[in-house]
């Protein structure tokens, strides 16, 4: 059986300061293997969770918040990392969208990531050193089962909702398709059935410029004691420009100099944006693992809901009781606002209950972590409505 406790994880080797003191982890031994689309069976295995807020005594109200690409489970706390305030703190807490004090909140560290959770970057049993490449390529299902099985541990039959932005919002779509009877009700934000070609190349990009590090040594740079910070960085900046707009860039740097009045003509960094990407680049690779950036991306690029239902999206969530909200952002071009109608549409046509909304704002694919008083009127509503079909009084 799979224990659950909150001792750090002895087998993560991407940084000594990434061991989750302050989180829970939840191990599956030998007994517990989890069978990955890839064909194999991941034994043992462990994720790392945090949790906020009460459990009811119905264990009803229980919400599943999934993370983004480069997040964590410190959804609504400080990052022990970075000392930065949790990615969602805006819509997580006490009387915020999602109401810690109606709601039982739970956020694991996704398969495959380096917060504590399995991955590239833990030990190998068979060799005692680090995975590396030799860990099993994942996908998005492989995630959402492994999430399963810690509700499980947790003795959580059903959620009332499962919600997410981008890479969270795939998950959000999986937990619906593959577990339709656990899922009361699901908000994807700014996400996709499949990932797109355009996406799938920056993607590559992004990987390409890991692996063209010399400090990459092949995906051994743990064992042979180096660190692809350059490369990491590099692709860091590449997507992080994915992540906003034209016009919020135009906006908040525009072709301002900086803390220069003239050019240099040379390759410092003159512009402001210039020296903005840098610092996401220098600050990510700190706080992320390189291999882990390689594994997680692919499993965005592999996701395709169509195809594992006869190539008809619909088909995925046939018979499904579930209630959904899909929400979009007008300047998000990484997953822009027809690919939110085809998840809706899709939807429709399997007789789900859905709403939809597209919030008009220039924050690009972002939108869905910042300030966006839109996006919380909308979340606070649907899950307000979902706990009154529900009978949750007050959401307990």
């Amino acid at each position: 059986m799979g224990d659950v406790d909150t001792a750090p994880d002895a087998t993560s080797r991407a940084r000594e300061a990434d061991a989750p003191r302050n989180s829970s982890v939840a191990r599956f031994g030998v007994d517990r293997p989890l069978k990955l689309d890839a064909g194999v069976e991941l034994t043992p295995f462990q994720i790392a969770y945090k949790t906020y807020g009460t459990l009811n005594a119905e264990r009803s109200n229980a919400v599943l918040i999934c993370h983004a690409l480069t997040g964590d489970h410190h959804v609504a706390s400080p990052n022990p990392v970075t000392g930065k305030s949790g990615w969602w703190e805006t819509m997580i807490g006490p009387g915020k969208p999602i109401d810690t004090e109606r709601y039982f909140i739970i956020c694991p560290n996704v398969l495959g990531g380096c917060m504590g959770s399995t991955g590239p970057a833990s030990t190998n049993p068979g060799t005692g050193a680090p995975w590396g490449l030799e860990f099993p390529v994942i996908t998005i299902r492989d995630m959402v089962r492994a999430q399963a099985m810690l509700l499980d541990e947790l003795k959580i039959d059903t959620l009332f909702a499962v919600a997410g932005g981008s890479m969270g919002g795939m998950q959000v779509l999986q937990w619906a398709a593959s577990f339709p009877k656990r899922v009361f009700s699901a908000l994807p934000i700014a996400c996709a059935t499949r990932h797109s070609a355009q996406n799938i190349a920056f993607h590559e990009v992004g990987r390409q410029a890991v692996m063209a590090d010399p400090e990459w040594r092949h995906g051994r740079y743990f064992a042979e004691g180096t660190s692809p910070r350059r490369g990491l960085a590099v692709a860091r900046m590449g997507a992080h420009i994915t992540y906003l707009s034209d016009a919020a860039l135009h906006r908040k740097f525009g072709r301002k100099f900086q803390d220069r009045e003239n050019p240099t003509f040379s390759f410092d960094a003159d512009f402001e944006v210039e020296s903005y990407l840098r610092h996401q680049g220098s600050s990510f690779v700190e706080r992320f693992d390189a291999n882990s950036y390689l594994y997680l991306t692919r499993a965005m690029d592999y996701f395709d809901l169509a195809a594992d239902c006869g190539g008809v999206i619909a088909n995925a969530f046939r018979g499904a009781e579930t209630r959904f909200c899909v929400v979009s952002f007008t300047s998000d071009w990484l997953f822009p606002t027809p690919e939110s109608r085809a998840i809706v549409h899709a939807l429709n046509a399997s007789g789900a209950r859905v709403s939809f909304a597209e919030i008009v704002t220039d924050k690009g694919h972002d939108a869905f972590l910042l300030e966006e008083p839109e996006l919380f009127a909308i979340v606070r509503g649907f899950l307000d409505g979902a706990a009154k079909a529900r009978g949750l009084k007050n959401g307990k």
